[in-house]
């Protein structure tokens, strides 16, 4: 682009986001350089999404074994080593953020280790070198956020970033949060025989999600013993000889009790990371910590850009990764797919059974005067869930009436994080629930309850 400046892009932050920014800059012939502190791959793959699956799985596998009755074996003396799921999480982790750092070589992009700080208009300084770039992609990401009065100590009072590693688990845990975060911690430590609680303030756990598919999940989980007071507000944390003791307000009764525990993850959400990176320096707005993006990620700085848990649009891999290819595609001057709308992003909750929807849900469509046609098909009439033993949960597409565009997609059952993005491609492509329904899915899969569900919101349900 011009000879000026050391690099034609500089991405501050190698997560998701990051990484991906900087890979499609390359492929755009962009001199391009990554910014990292810590670990390539941020915290999706170093501490979040990658090494949490890892143990989600084990956890499968230690809730089957317990079902053994059910499918015909039983077995003595099982011996269980959480220490080696959480190393088994670790090689995952690590395997990936080393093919990372293999495609930053493959596409000659430079990694710069240290904190970067914004100098100028055009320039980022890290430790004593400064570099000079025509264009500046700001991807530093976020952290867990605390409450006041809260102070994570690493090991009464933890965050993911410590609970992902320990090794040895505590008997006894209460997680503040029923967010995807602290559902999907619920049903790891809960599978290794940890007595769990779940807080959540708000009226029901996984509050983003539809008051029907969040009920699926809490049933499954008090199945499992795993107990969960929604509508019930945190109100004080003390760290005693013992453990800790947490003070919990039910919002409905105004009833007070206190929870003796020997752990508390905290999982409340994320702040961004915007603290002394150089913003004022250079001018860039922000809300509240929250830089401010317009659909092509750029700020009110017009060569710089930002992307990820930064922007607070949508807090997920996949969404810093979409916005990251939109940054690099504006800078090179190419043809690109503008976000306005974050409602459509996939969301995925990877606990059991599963959580995957996006879109509006039926009350915010009413909401905003639309006239539905709704279609749900359960899973325990879906001959694959039955064969897998997991017949809990169903799929609800909702659909405008007038028009058929799906407004909604809301799943909850076996394997749903792999089902929807079919229904994420109809959205895209303004497929109607009447031509899902008539696209053949093979016999028997879990897919044709996603067909099943199309026909429903038609009005012709076959198998219900």
């Amino acid at each position: 682009m011009t000879n000026q400046f050391d690099y034609d892009v500089i991405v501050l932050g190698g997560g998701p986001g990051g990484y991906v920014a900087a890979i499609r800059s390359a492929q755009l012939s962009l001199k391009t350089a990554v910014i990292e502190q810590e670990n390539l791959g941020g915290v999706c793959l170093n501490w979040g999404c990658i090494p949490s699956k890892s143990l989600i799985r084990n956890a499968e596998i230690m809730h089957l074994l317990d079902r053994g009755k059910e499918f015909g074996f039983k077995f003595d003396n099982l011996e269980v080593d959480y220490g080696v799921a959480v190393k088994r999480s670790r090689q995952n982790s690590n395997r990936l953020v080393k093919g990372v750092g293999f495609l930053m070589k493959k596409n000659k992009i430079d990694v710069i280790k240290g904190f970067g700080v914004l100098t100028g208009a055009h320039s980022i300084q890290v430790g004593d070198a400064t570099y000079s770039t025509a264009n500046i992609i700001l991807a530093t990401g976020g952290r867990a956020a605390t409450l006041p009065g809260m102070e994570v100590d690493g090991e009464r009072i933890v965050t993911y970033r410590q609970a992902i590693v320990q090794k040895d688990l505590p008997q006894s845990i209460v997680i503040v949060g029923a967010g995807p975060i602290g559902m999907e911690f619920a049903y790891v430590y809960n599978a290794y025989g940890v007595a769990v609680t779940v807080v959540e303030m708000l009226p029901h756990a996984l509050p983003n999600e539809e008051p029907d598919v969040a009920a699926v999940v809490v049933k499954a989980f008090g199945k499992q013993k795993i107990r969960i007071l929604a509508n019930t507000r945190t109100e004080k944390v003390e760290v005693t000889e013992a453990g800790v003791n947490v003070t919990v307000k039910d919002l409905a009764s105004g009833d007070v009790e206190t929870i003796a525990t020997e752990q508390v993850l905290v999982a409340i959400g994320i702040r961004p990371n915007s603290e002394g990176i150089g913003l004022e320096k250079v001018g860039v707005a922000s809300n509240r910590g929250w830089v401010q993006i317009n659909d092509r990620m750029q700020t009110n700085v017009p060569h710089i850009y930002a992307i990820g848990d930064l922007t607070g649009k949508l807090n997920l891999a996949h969404v810093a990764s979409a916005q990251g290819i939109v940054a690099a595609e504006t800078i090179a001057g190419v043809e690109t797919q503008p976000i306005d709308d974050y409602s459509n992003m996939p969301r995925c909750t990877y606990c059991s059974p599963q959580v995957a929807s996006l879109g509006l849900t039926e009350a915010q469509a009413r909401e905003q005067g639309y006239d539905l046609d709704i279609g749900q098909f359960p899973f325990q009439a879906n001959g694959k869930a039955l064969g897998l033993g997991e017949r809990e949960g169903f799929i609800k597409i909702i659909a405008d009436a007038k028009y058929g565009e799906i407004l909604g997609v809301h799943m909850v059952g076996p394997e749903v994080t792999e089902l929807l993005p079919e229904l994420s491609l109809a959205r895209m492509m303004e497929l109607t629930p009447a031509e899902i329904a008539r696209n053949i899915h093979a016999h028997p899969t879990l897919s044709e309850a996603i067909m099943e569900a199309a026909h429903a919101a038609t009005g012709h349900a076959i198998h219900i």
